[in-house]
C-alpha cells in the first residue's frame, strides 16, 4: 500500500512548510492537508485539502476512511502564549485530538503517527544547559503540561498497543514563509519583519533570554526524517531532544545589525518572560543523533542570513 498522508493542522506556520516537503516527497495527491478553515496559501492548491475539526473524533476518522491514510500528522495545538489564555480548549485541542489519532493507530486504520512534542516539557527545576533527554520535567504552562502529558500517552500506546507514534521536542522554530502562532519564541521571527519594515522592533522578552532555536527548513528535516527512518531505529517513544542553535534577543540584534547596521531595539518583557524564564536556554539532542542521525544545518549566523534575504 502506498503511503497516503494526512496533515492535521496543516495551515499553521509548521504544517504550511510541512506540507510542501511531504507532496514533494510523496507527490500532492497523497496529501491531503487539513485545518479549521482553509488558508489562500499556494502550496494547498495541488492537494487535496479538508476542513477538519481536530476536536471532531468522527470528523477525523471519516477524512481517514475517505482517504485511505496511512500516515497522521498531527499539527494542529494552542501554542504556548494563547494557551495561557485559554487553558480549558488548549487542553481540549492539544490532548483530545492526539487521543484520537492514537486510538485510530491501535486500531490499525492508520500505520504511523507524527505528533510533535516541544522544549515547554521542562521546567523551573530542569537543567537550563544543555538539557538532557532524560531529566526532571515540571511544566508550568497549559501547553507544556499537555506536551508532557501526551508524550506519557504516546509511549503509552507504544508500549500498550504497539502505536508506531514519532514525536520531537521542537525548540523555537524561525520561518519567513509564514507568520508565527502565538508561542513565547515568536520575538526571534517578528523581529525580522519588524527590522526590514520599521528599522526597530520593541522586544517582549528580556535581552539575556537565551532559548533554543531552530530554522523550519531544520524542522521540517527533523520531522521527516524520522518518520522516515526504521521502527527498530526508533528507541524514544515519548519524544526526542532536537537541537539547532540557541541565542539571546540581545544576541540575535547583534547578528542582524551586520546586515542592517541601523536596527535598533527596546525591551518591554510581558507575561511571556515568566513563560520563557522556566525553559532551557540549549538542548542536548545526542540521543536523536546517534538513533536517527540527526544533525542540524542552520546555525544563528545562517538564519539571519536567510530570513533577511527572503523577506526582502
Amino acid at each position: 500500500m502506498s503511503t497516503k498522508v494526512l496533515i492535521i493542522g496543516a495551515c499553521g506556520q509548521i504544517g504550511t512548510e510541512l506540507t510542501a516537503a511531504l507532496q514533494t516527497t510523496y507527490g500532492a495527491l497523497n496529501v491531503i492537508a487539513s485545518d479549521i478553515r482553509k488558508s489562500d496559501n499556494d502550496v494547498f492548491a495541488d492537494s487535496p485539502f479538508e476542513i477538519l475539526d481536530a476536536t471532531n473524533k468522527e470528523q477525523i476518522r471519516a477524512c481517514i476512511e475517505k482517504h485511505q491514510i496511512t500516515d497522521v500528522y498531527l499539527m494542529a495545538a494552542l501554542l504556548s502564549a494563547k494557551a495561557e489564555k485559554n487553558p480549558e480548549f488548549a487542553w481540549e485541542l492539544n490532548m483530545n485530538s492526539l487521543l484520537y489519532v492514537l486510538d485510530f493507530a491501535k486500531d490499525k486504520l492508520i500505520e504511523k503517527v507524527f505528533w510533535p512534542s516541544s522544549i515547554a516539557v521542562f521546567g523551573k527545576n530542569s537543567p537550563k544547559v544543555q538539557t538532557p533527554q532524560h531529566t526532571i520535567m515540571d511544566p508550568s504552562t497549559v501547553y507544556g503540561i499537555s506536551k508532557l502529558s501526551g508524550e506519557r500517552w504516546c509511549e503509552y500506546y507504544h508500549k500498550n498497543h504497539g502505536v508506531d507514534v514519532r514525536s520531537v521536542r521542537y525548540p523555537g522554530i524561525i520561518s519567513w514563509k509564514a507568520r508565527p502562532g502565538g508561542g513565547t519564541t515568536d520575538y526571534a521571527v517578528e523581529i525580522f519583519h519588524e527590522a526590514l519594515e520599521k528599522g526597530s522592533y520593541t522586544c517582549f522578552l528580556k535581552e539575556d533570554t537565551a532559548l533554543p532555536m531552530m530554522f523550519m527548513d531544520d524542522a521540517v528535516r527533523a520531522t521527516i526524517s524520522i518518520m522516515n527512518a526504521e521502527s527498530s531505529a526508533i528507541k524514544i517513544r515519548s519524544s526526542y531532544n532536537i537541537s539547532a542553535t540557541s541565542f539571546t534577543p540581545k544576541e540575535l540584534t547583534s547578528e542582524i545589525q551586520k546586515l542592517l547596521p541601523d536596527f535598533t531595539i527596546e525591551y518591554a518583557p510581558d507575561f511571556r518572560q515568566q513563560i520563557a524564564d522556566s525553559w532551557p536556554e540549549s538542548i542536548d539532542d545526542t540521543d536523536a543523533a546517534n538513533d536517527w542521525n540527526w544533525s542540524a544545518h542552520f546555525d544563528t549566523k545562517a538564519i539571519v542570513a536567510e530570513m533577511i534575504e527572503n523577506l526582502r
